[in-house]
């Protein structure tokens, strides 16, 4: 099993904070000290406005070859649910690049906790899954109302990946474990700050949370006991909030590699700088 590990979105300007990754970094060199550290990075921006072939190009320079790209589908896709042909096309066809420069990893859809399991919704999912077919798609679920065995099923019927994620403990959500549908899998810790959650202002403000090296054991636990089922996971950290994934990023590599989980550490420019 090849594991690659990152965060949600590279361009966080928290860690341009001193003693983080991008202190000193000018925002054009960002992807670059990225890519010194992770191997693999969720797009966020493509949620908000697909990016044209030319940003793609830029993303597969930038990062020197050495980081797979989630890209997380636009939400006409998830949230309005009303996608025209026209947004399939340049949905699918706009990432060719990553494609061409092999560092195109799964596309994401992140549903929100409002898209429930109806008769409705079932059919507009198959209806997604089918337009993406020939692409590996990750979906994430937000209602605990899609935690089930004959879900994780279907998707893999149809080859679609089920997103495994760390969520705070509020209750009405999927519960935190690593699910297979195929041989990748997918994973997406986005803390347990409880009392932002449902309240917080931003996304900053609910992935506000650190991660204990305890909190991290446990996944690596739940990892290694899936390994042999998988030739590839993607394990996201959402949590950049003040640079909490920064630290968190080296617990779960020193706990897989303790658990005999072989992880890949790009060697930073500056030692240390990530830590």
């Amino acid at each position: 099993m090849r594991v690659y590990i990152g965060c949600g979105g590279y361009t966080n300007e928290d860690w341009a904070a001193p003693g983080l990754i991008y202190e000193g970094v000018r925002k054009d060199d960002y992807l670059a000290t990225y890519s010194a550290h992770f191997d693999a990075a969720e797009l966020n921006s493509s949620f908000y406005a697909i990016p044209g072939l030319k940003a793609f190009e830029g993303m597969a320079r930038k990062s020197g070859g050495r980081v797979r790209f989630a890209v997380k589908v636009n939400r006409v896709f998830t949230h309005d649910r009303a996608p025209e042909s026209a947004d399939f096309d340049r949905m699918l066809q706009s990432p060719e690049p990553l494609r061409e420069a092999g560092v195109m990893g799964p596309y994401l859809a992140q549903f929100p906790y409002s898209f429930h399991r109806t008769a409705d919704n079932r059919r507009y999912l198959a209806l997604l899954t089918e337009r993406f077919a020939g692409h590996e798609l990750a979906v994430e679920l937000r209602h605990a109302s899609w935690d089930r065995p004959e879900v994780r099923e279907a998707m893999a019927e149809l080859g679609v990946i089920w997103v495994s994620p760390d969520y705070p403990p509020v209750g009405g959500m999927p519960e935190p474990q690593v699910h297979v549908t195929g041989d990748v899998a997918y994973l997406r810790l986005h803390g347990r700050n409880r009392e932002t959650w449902w309240e917080g202002g931003s996304a900053a403000e609910r992935h506000d949370y650190l991660y204990t090296r305890a909190e991290m054991d446990e996944w690596a636990e739940k990892i290694a006991l899936v390994a042999g089922d998988l030739s590839e996971l993607y394990v996201f950290f959402q949590n950049t909030t003040r640079g909490h994934a920064l630290k968190n990023v080296p617990m779960l590599r020193e706990a897989l590699s303790a658990r005999g989980v072989p992880v890949h550490a790009p060697d930073p420019q500056e030692s240390g700088r990530l830590l």
